[in-house]
């Protein structure tokens, strides 16, 4: 049966652990604090509940944190990621299934960055990425670059911030934000010279919309050459072992891209965490065994997460 059809079963509630750095715990208590005060003077909702005074109130939290706390491999369900023989190209450790509050909630932090939102979900990328390195040290987090476009709408880039969360509580793993997007060909953005009509890029046409609602297909037909390694950073990934870090996993075709790229740079990519991980309607449950791998990307096979819920 599918898991999204069944209601989830009873537990005991989970409680946020300390952190054992008596600084990080002030500043945790400092930044709850800083947040009742601040619903006192400007009324918020939490955006999965709508519960006052807090924009992710703690039962929703709470979800979030029963929703991502058992990471599993997820590349079955991303075509771009699996060859026709069913090997896996590159394997991707999810730390939940995209769905109610950990939706609502990347989403609305895509949409508007609140402080609250962005700590509660990098947690919950610290616990995937833990479970892909295995207490490896030595591993190049590298995120997945955001385009210009939805830099310029958002003002900050949601995987970026969510892995600068993520990266205080996993010591011994460093962050290299080496990957940047290609300029298109025909790109425009306010104040070119650039008529906003044309979106003809690189790899076809770049419509304002991003990637939501294509198949795979246009997705990889869009992000195909679309990445590269910034001016003067090979040195920093050359041979190193790395990990690409993404918010959702869909057809694969931004994982694959962004793979490819360090590839060409010398790099040794082990494969990849996403936050939330998307699956078709007539896709199995994402905690089955996943296809086993023979590909030169099968690093993480060794390391398989738990069952998801």
């Amino acid at each position: 049966m599918d898991p999204d059809l069944q209601p989830p079963p009873p537990w005991q509630a989970l409680h946020r652990g300390e952190h054992p750095v008596a600084l990080l715990r002030l500043a945790d208590w400092l930044s709850g604090a800083a947040a009742d005060l601040v619903a006192l003077a400007v009324p918020v909702d939490c955006v999965c509940c709508g519960a006052e005074d807090r924009t992710l109130c703690a039962p929703c939290g709470s979800r979030i944190r029963q929703l991502t706390r058992q990471p599993f491999r997820a590349e079955s369900g991303a075509p771009a990621l699996m060859d026709v023989d069913g090997t896996v190209m590159l394997p991707v450790v999810a730390a939940g299934v995209y769905r109610d509050e950990l939706a609502q909630g990347l989403l609305s932090f895509k949409r508007y960055g609140q402080h609250q939102l962005g700590r509660s979900l990098g947690r919950a990328l610290a616990v995937a990425v833990r479970a892909a390195a295995q207490g490896g040290n030595g591993f190049l987090l590298v995120p997945v670059p955001t385009g210009t476009a939805a830099y310029v709408t958002r003002g900050f880039s949601p995987v970026h911030v969510l892995l600068k969360e993520a990266a205080r509580q996993l010591p011994g793993l460093d962050v290299a934000d080496v990957l940047g997007k290609k300029p298109a060909a025909n790109s425009w953005w306010p104040g070119s010279h650039k008529s906003p009509g044309n979106h003809q890029g690189l790899a076809g046409q770049k419509g304002p919309g991003g990637q939501k609602g294509l198949g795979r297909g246009a997705r990889s037909q869009r992000v195909r050459g679309s990445m590269q390694i910034k001016s003067g950073a090979g040195a920093k990934v050359l041979g190193r072992p790395c990990i690409i870090v993404d918010d959702v996993l869909t057809t694969g075709a931004t994982l694959g891209e962004a793979a490819r790229a360090l590839h060409r740079a010398g790099a040794r990519v082990r494969g990849a965490v996403v936050l939330a991980a998307t699956r078709p309607p007539d896709a199995a449950d994402p905690g089955a065994p996943a296809p086993r791998p023979h590909g030169r990307h099968h690093d993480l096979e060794k390391n398989k997460p738990g069952k998801d819920e």
